[in-house]
């Protein structure tokens, strides 16, 4: 099961308490005060790891605790300090304070290391407490106690490319022809049920472009209505997006319809996504219908566009040199000095 936001429960160690303790050895008739402070709590760390594909190992485990710090002991002892808890997670995770609803942390590539809880100190042993007045204090500190909250990690992929269109428009046929991802294809809606990554390598001129394939959506999947909804966040770090349509019209649908209705649900979830770059995709050109339908479609919108199919595989390579430029291109307006927009269809 694909998990892509989970709440849970964090907590850092306490610190350990202080200890009360004298010197009490041979000839030593006033050895004094020799208790250790208490070990410091552990801290909770996430860390961003690309071997981890989602947040199902948080689903039914939500609970995660550091270790506490160890009591001081005699004989000028520190206690051990606690181990750290570490939570691993994939890039693209925002963790979220449930209590502010504010955004604390975000992990986008590998090896990154938040530190969200720190532990309690330890408390002090008795050998603090010691003065000209009180040479025999029988005092100590309790250790502190560590950090706690509930948070919510929240996954939202990281590719360059985000690939949306309605169920049955050949989204997982074209990423399986132009990736190395292979999701489940079938005549049936909803075949991919979660988001899946591919990647595209152009090994002649030292390149690679990641593509995100988004389950299909529906009319209203804005509005929480079927499984577009809850992958509508996937395609926020895009920088370019493919409409995918299916340019002849199976299904009794008409791909000028489909195309308003792409836009107007990513519209209605954030008025960014149609800021994006954007390439349409007119899938099924090899079927009967789909050259009128294409025709008309070029009439009504002026946008990029590129017939493939992916049963006989016309248009595809088109297709990858069409998606590599518009990377190239936004990667080169990315670092073009600031002031200068970088959104807008190319």
């Amino acid at each position: 099961m694909f998990v892509d936001e989970v709440i849970v429960y964090l907590k850092a160690g306490d610190g350990g308490r202080g200890c009360v303790s004298f010197r009490r050895e041979k000839y030593e008739p006033f050895g004094g005060p020799n208790g250790g402070d208490g070990g410091k709590g552990g801290n909770v760390v996430i860390s961003c790891v690309d071997d981890v594909n989602d947040l199902s190992q948080y689903r039914y485990n939500p609970r995660h605790e550091a270790r506490n710090g160890d009591p001081g002991r005699g004989s000028d002892q520190n206690g051990r300090g606690g181990s750290d808890r570490i939570l691993n997670v994939p890039p693209g995770t925002v963790v979220i304070d449930e209590q502010t609803a504010k955004p604390v942390a975000e992990l986008l590539r590998d090896g990154e290391k938040v530190t969200l809880l720190r532990g309690g100190n330890g408390g002090w042993g008795n050998t603090h407490f010691k003065s000209s007045v009180n040479q025999a204090p029988r005092r100590a500190n309790d250790g502190q106690p560590g950090d706690e909250g509930k948070y919510r990690f929240v996954l939202k992929t990281i590719a360059e490319v985000g690939l949306v269109g309605f169920p049955n428009a050949g989204k997982s046929s074209l990423t399986t022809l132009i990736t190395r991802a292979h999701p489940r294809c079938a005549a049936y809606p909803f075949t991919t049920l979660h988001p899946q990554i591919g990647v595209i390598e152009y090994t002649e001129k030292f390149e690679r472009v990641t593509v995100a394939d988004i389950p299909g959506l529906i009319d209203g999947a804005s509005e929480n209505r079927g499984l577009g909804h809850r992958f509508l966040k996937h395609i926020e770090r895009c920088r370019v997006l493919l409409f995918m349509l299916d340019i002849a019209g199976t299904d009794h649908r008409d791909p000028t319809e489909d195309y308003e209705g792409l836009v107007r649900e990513l519209g209605y979830y954030s008025e960014a996504l149609l800021e994006k770059p954007r390439l349409v995709v007119a899938n099924k050109i090899d079927v009967e219908g789909a050259t009128e339908n294409l025709e008309r479609f070029r009439k009504a919108f002026d946008v990029p566009l590129v017939p493939v199919s992916c049963l006989t595989g016309d248009g595809i390579e088109e297709l990858k040199e069409r998606i590599l430029e518009s990377v190239l291109s936004f990667r080169n307006r990315e670092k073009e000095p600031s002031g200068v927009s970088t959104t807008g269809a190319l």
